[in-house]
């Protein structure tokens, strides 16, 4: 593995840039390279306080984990993205969820061994913009604020712009008059009082924040992202290569422990957000969690409710004509880091190279089959996106 120097690093949070366009203070392929052997043979968890984590967090509620299969205290919860990264190349934990192109981008740029076991959810992210802003156009000339370059987040946003002739452009101040639109990295959890003192025209993120910013009054959802791309995944069941060759069946394990919470959750969602707030795993207001695992349609304009586009989906298998269609849409988002890594990657075999399906599929076979969560007995489909 190439070993990147300091200044290939790139700290969003703490104002430190790299090509790679990575967000932490350490350098992640140094992590991964000098990071010694694990302690114990029990798996450690960690996540990022969104509902995207329910699966993994749900399976610890429910002791849907193995005793010692997993490491006996909560999972580990993580305030950025940048701050989970380290912590899995460097082995300080073994299993997370991560946004796909993320898991992606470091498999390829960092040689981190990053293997995707499955999807922790589909949908579940959403555009809130301020109050007064009606349409797309209205953002021309604004700031709207993104979790990570490397996110579903960023890829949709920038289709919905472009498709409405707006410009999205990193490190330079958004033009009304030239319809460009500044995109800025922030942490979730930022984005709700930038958005209340209009530091902010918008944000695209994962919930419960954009529930917070209606529940507040302080922000409206002008779209949810399943409104534009069907099902699509955002945050996936990650591990690394090294701890599905020592410890095959504590993978196996887990995977199992993530598919039955989602069918947990998937029946019951009011308790499943109950358990995710009374149990300290989520700090958000019950309300909030509540609201992102169950919207109802209405107030919501949904152009194709058909899709159910306003529900976070909780099914494991990932599709390869997702991770295609991903791949594709990467090369065309604009970022700030390097990009090279996508030069060498073909999307027709990036998905067998990226993803390891065989935990998830004797999951899903152990769990009720294809029948339970509703997916197509031959487990293919087509990818829907509809950006007008």
């Amino acid at each position: 593995m190439t070993a990147f120097s300091r200044r290939h690093l790139l700290a969003g949070a703490t104002g430190l840039t790299v090509a790679a366009g990575l967000f932490g203070s350490a350098d992640l392929a140094h992590s991964a390279a000098t990071a010694g052997q694990r302690r114990e043979s029990a798996l450690r968890i960690g996540y990022l306080p969104i509902t995207d984590a329910a699966p993994l967090l749900i399976a610890h509620s429910a002791g849907l984990y193995p005793a010692g299969t997993v490491s006996s205290g909560k999972p580990v919860l993580f305030r950025s993205w940048a701050g989970l990264a380290e912590a899995f190349v460097s082995r300080q934990i073994d299993v997370a969820h991560l946004l796909m192109p993320m898991a992606l981008q470091l498999q390829r740029a960092l040689g981190a061994g990053v293997r995707v076991l499955g999807w922790n959810h589909t949908n579940g992210s959403a555009l809130t913009v301020a109050p007064d802003i009606a349409d797309l156009e209205q953002l021309a000339g604004t700031q709207v604020a993104i979790p990570f370059w490397w996110s579903i987040h960023n890829i949709v946003l920038q289709q919905l712009l472009r498709a409405h002739d707006i410009t999205p452009v990193v490190r330079r101040s958004a033009s009304r008059s030239k319809r460009t639109v500044e995109l800025v990295v922030m942490s979730p959890s930022d984005m709700v009082p930038a958005l209340a003192n209009r530091s902010i025209s918008g944000y695209v993120v994962a919930d419960p924040f954009n529930a917070i910013a209606q529940i507040k009054k302080i922000g409206r959802i002008h779209v949810f992202l399943g409104d534009v791309w069907r099902e699509h995944a955002c945050c996936v069941l990650v591990t690394r290569d090294d701890v599905i060759a020592e410890r095959p069946s504590a993978v196996q394990e887990v995977t199992d422990a993530v598919v039955s919470a989602q069918l947990h959750i998937n029946m019951d969602r009011n308790r499943a957000a109950g358990a995710l707030t009374s149990g300290s795993y989520l700090p958000q207001p019950l309300p909030a969690v509540r609201t992102a695992l169950a919207y109802p349609a209405p107030p919501y304009q949904l152009r194709r409710p058909e899709w159910a586009p306003q529900l976070v989906g909780f099914q494991p298998y990932p599709y390869p004509s997702f991770t295609r269609r991903l791949v594709e849409a990467m090369h065309d988002t604009v970022v700030d880091g390097d990009r090279g890594f996508l030069d060498n990657i073909d999307p027709a075999s990036v998905h067998n190279e990226l993803v390891d399906d065989t935990f998830v599929l004797k999951s899903i076979g152990a769990h009720g089959g294809t029948q339970a969560f509703g997916l197509p007995a031959d487990l293919e489909r087509t990818e829907q996106v509809q950006l007008l």
